[in-house]
């Protein structure tokens, strides 16, 4: 396959950034987008060009480092994330815009690769439980109900690669955070806290400049992990339930 590229590049977040066009050659079907990625930087070293940055870790769909906006689309065509999408879902001869998460809270660092530490500073702010130390309990020492535990794994699901926020025509953290907060709000073993960890968490998020949700369903669609936008109001009334 051989495809004509056009890729964000700015060399650092005081700086103006810009599309450049590339062209790349010999791209197998069975690559994978970062990949096809990583033969372009091959031949921009060669050449003396500096590579583009973007960020990765895992490959294997797990971490969220790797998101992108392609063709306009948050991980591109396909309902996965960038580093498990494949060449073959484009064609030979295919003009490909590549760019970073487009969200005012994920700052550009360098070309592809955004600051996403607020979704860092958003679990801190309550996204974990409190409990003594000590010796692990008994696995079964506290009954879990099926449906619970059904939505506390849905919902933990979520790798936190941002995909949701870059879908938003807002820029909203909601799917996301809402995710966080249902994981563990549905489990006995959050109960206690369950009340001053959603306010915490939408304070957070608030502060961190996300944008308000309007409910145009555009981050699940985007979800690589299917976070369902049911989640959503289930945050909104466990927030106006924790203010009675």
């Amino acid at each position: 396959m051989n495809l004509t590229l056009r890729i964000w590049r700015q060399a650092g977040p005081d700086t103006a950034g810009s599309m450049t066009t590339y062209q790349v050659t010999g791209i197998s079907p069975d690559m994978s987008f970062l990949e096809m990625l990583d033969t372009l930087n091959e031949e921009l070293i060669l050449r003396g060009d500096t590579p583009v940055a973007f960020d990765h870790d895992c490959r294997e769909g797990i971490c969220g480092a790797c998101g992108m906006v392609i063709n306009g689309r948050a991980h591109g065509p396909e309902r996965t994330t960038t580093c498990q999408l494949h060449m073959r879902h484009f064609e030979d001869g295919d003009t490909i815009d590549v760019e970073p998460w487009r969200a005012a809270a994920f700052p550009v660092v360098k070309d592809l690769v955004v600051d996403r530490s607020a979704f860092d500073r958003i679990i801190g702010s309550g996204g974990y439980i409190t409990a003594p130390t000590g010796s692990a309990p008994e696995a079964h020492a506290t009954p879990v109900p099926k449906e619970a535990a059904d939505t506390a794994f849905e919902h933990a699901e979520c790798i936190g690669c941002g995909a949701c926020v870059a879908a938003c025509p807002n820029g909203s953290a909601m799917l996301f955070t809402s995710a966080k907060v249902v994981h563990l709000n549905v489990l006995p073993q959050g109960a206690p806290e369950r009340g001053s960890r959603v306010r915490s968490m939408v304070a957070a998020m608030d502060a961190e400049g996300f944008g308000g949700c309007t409910n145009t369903g555009e981050c699940a669609t985007a979800c690589p992990k299917g976070i369902p936008l049911p989640s959503i109001a289930a945050m909104n009334r466990e927030y106006l339930r924790s203010l009675r």
